[in-house]
């Protein structure tokens, strides 16, 4: 009993409650309402359109019989492009005042916009045959049958998989009607059929908007911005999906793999930033198992083993992450340095030379392409005449402790005192070359002038230099000469 008592008291609290707000809407002071319009009137003329909503708001809540408050709510629902609410307020908006003819325009307008066509050719033939505005309600009117037309013959285009003409109707279709999702999922469909993915996502973006909750279209621009290799965009775009449905069971596993796949690259693009180009090539190799479909994926993380074997004079892997990436861009510029850096590394400065060329063949190549090429042009002319790398018999990477160590290997076969053949012409010449070679590489800056493609002990090159009496101040090419070595 007591139980029931209770029930009763809280439904007789909630029934005067409710009464005590209608009586509250049913006589509000006219004056709140006309504070409410003017507030939202100057909030409107300062395109603060949020406050301008929340005034209007109140003035048609104050009001509901007041049919100019929902004219003004609906024209700031348009402004902020929410004309699907902003249909209702003109509905009521002419319901309330019938021979309001410039809200039942806008209302038809709307509604065309929308592609809603026949409940916009109603409102366009009834102002025809009772307002004033019967000149602009025939303008719209006539837009009608350029849009049907439109639409159906695009449809036919793209039932033979005719798409450019089909894309370019349903331009025209979407002038008349932006805000029809119908026909922007139709182009984007088209757009995609033709390669040309970031237009599709535009459309697909302005459906995403005009529909609530739209999971379907943050999903096709997730995987639109995975074709095209932008993992971030695509990542970006899948947790719009997951945060309107946590459980989606197309989202969810997607957003697992594009998340993953941007750690790996991320990681990857750190590790190169430092130098760290061993752990960056693991990371790009790992990056493989995630994704090794999409080409444009492949192609970057090609791109970017290239570089770190480059960057480690790995010439063998380098060869083939390079070789495989300009399989897929013949034309791809870092690629091609890249590579002909690592045939410079090894004295293959013809197939250098070839590189750059292609390289220097591209449009709007960056300078490092003709100052590589002139390089490598250098260094093969420089190479038929003498190679210092060449006659220590080391890579053009090797250290200072590796040319020291290769001299005195050579130096102990070709010095004049221990060479016991028969050509000592030779051995003598021979012994000069390995003396100049370690000469240069050993010192930072001739060596740098030897990789520049100039030989710093060329008398021909050079002011002074080397002039065949050897680092050591003795001269060679005479009879019986006597000298002392040490092998350092």
């Amino acid at each position: 009993m007591k139980g029931s008592v209770v029930h009763w008291l809280k439904s007789v609290t909630v029934i005067f409650f409710s009464l005590d707000i209608s009586l509250d809407l049913v006589f509000a002071d006219p004056s709140d309402v006309e504070s409410h319009l003017e507030q939202g009137k100057k909030f409107l003329q300062a395109g603060q359109l949020q406050d301008a909503l929340l005034h209007y708001t109140a003035a048609v809540e104050g009001d509901p019989s007041n049919y100019l408050t929902y004219f003004k709510r609906a024209a700031v629902y348009l402004a902020i492009g929410q004309s699907k609410k902003a249909l209702p307020d003109l509905d009521m908006t002419v319901q309330l005042k019938p021979d309001f003819y410039k809200a039942r325009l806008q209302k038809g307008n709307t509604l065309l916009k929308l592609g809603k066509v026949p409940e916009a050719e109603a409102d366009f033939n009834t102002l025809i045959s009772e307002g004033p505005l019967k000149a602009e309600a025939e303008a719209q009117l006539s837009l009608i049958p350029v849009l049907k037309n439109a639409v159906s013959s695009a449809r036919s285009f793209m039932v033979n998989n005719d798409f450019h003409p089909a894309i370019e109707l349903l331009g025209e279709a979407i002038e008349i009607s932006p805000w029809d999702v119908g026909l922007r999922e139709m182009r984007a469909e088209c757009y995609e059929a033709v390669g040309m993915f970031q237009s599709a996502i535009s459309d697909i973006k302005m459906t995403s908007r005009l529909v609530n909750d739209n999971t379907e279209a943050f999903m096709r621009m997730s995987l639109l911005y995975y074709f095209l290799g932008e993992e971030s965009d695509s990542l970006r775009e899948i947790r719009e999906c997951l945060r309107l449905d946590p459980d989606h069971k197309e989202c969810f596993p997607h957003y697992k793999k594009v998340k993953k796949l941007d750690k790996q690259l991320r990681s990857a693009e750190e590790h190169m930033d430092n130098g760290r180009y061993a752990e960056a090539a693991e990371k790009l190799l790992s990056s493989l198992s995630t994704e090794g479909e999409i080409p444009q994926f492949l192609l970057r993380i090609r791109e970017k083993l290239c570089h770190c074997y480059y960057r480690l004079d790995n010439y063998s892997a380098g060869m083939e992450w390079c070789g495989l990436a300009l399989e897929l861009d013949p034309e791809n510029m870092d690629v091609l340095c890249d590579r002909a850096e690592l045939f410079i590394s090894h004295q293959e400065y013809e197939e250098a030379i070839k590189d750059y060329q292609t390289a220097n063949g591209v449009e709007n190549h960056p300078r490092k392409v003709d100052e590589g090429l002139q390089k490598a042009q250098r260094l093969l002319k420089q190479s038929q005449k003498r190679d210092y790398y060449k006659i220590l018999g080391v890579s053009r990477t090797a250290s200072k402790s590796e040319v020291t160590k290769a001299y005195r290997k050579l130096a102990r076969k070709w010095h004049p005192d221990a060479y016991d053949g028969e050509d000592r012409e030779k051995a003598e010449k021979m012994f000069l070359d390995i003396a100049a070679a370690k000469e240069v590489l050993t010192d930072p800056d001739l060596r740098q002038r030897f990789d520049n493609g100039e030989d710093p002990l060329d008398a021909e090159q050079n002011s002074g230099g080397f002039h065949h009496g050897g680092p050591f101040g003795f001269p060679f090419g005479g009879q019986g000469f006597t000298f002392k070595f040490r092998y350092t």
